[in-house]
């Protein structure tokens, strides 16, 4: 029997039961993303915050519904907790590194989610709010210099996850030989 890889089982799980994963679960995430590969090894460049506080996390919402214009917008889908990677962002265009640390963090925190069956989605568009809302980005209580770029959300959920098939191709790729 071939062994389940959850890069290959990993979706985006919008449907959660309100039950978040006990601590060794987290601690569990929290030990894969400390496991990602940080560019240069910057990893004092980096932050995680894991949100569980319900009243935070519809505040949250409310802001990223009120500037997108959508009432009743709930881009965290009823997870009940949000895990936050922050990094410092240099403002040089050509040092992406920020990005892809925060990046490679929550890919790694998905994964081991899946691979214990927690329900996992990546979010941007939330964060984006995050960013823009001066009173909710002081309660992170981020070190100087910090700012969100991605988050994950976790919880259980009544979904499963199962071996899919990925399409060849399906991103424009080139071999240069």
């Amino acid at each position: 029997m071939k062994q389940q890889n959850p890069v290959f089982m990993r979706k985006s799980v919008r449907s959660y039961t309100g039950e978040a994963p006990s601590k060794d679960e987290l601690d569990l995430i929290l030990k894969a993303a400390y496991a990602a590969p940080v560019g240069m090894g910057r990893y004092d460049s980096l932050h995680i915050t894991v949100v569980q506080r319900p009243d935070y996390l519809a505040r949250l919402e409310d802001a990223a519904g009120a500037q997108l214009g959508k009432e009743n917008y709930h881009p965290l889908y009823g997870a009940p907790v949000l895990m936050i990677f922050s990094s410092i962002f240099p403002g040089i265009p050509t040092d992406n590194s920020s990005y892809s640390n925060c990046a490679i963090l929550a890919q790694n925190a998905a994964l081991a989610a899946v691979s214990l069956g927690i329900g996992t989605c990546h979010i941007w568009g939330a964060i984006r709010a995050l960013n823009k809302e001066p009173a909710l980005l002081a309660e992170l209580n981020l070190p100087e210099g910090f700012a969100p770029c991605c988050a994950i959300t976790l919880g259980r959920t009544r979904e499963t996850y199962e071996m899919r098939a990925v399409q060849d191709n399906r991103i424009m790729t080139a071999t240069m030989e």
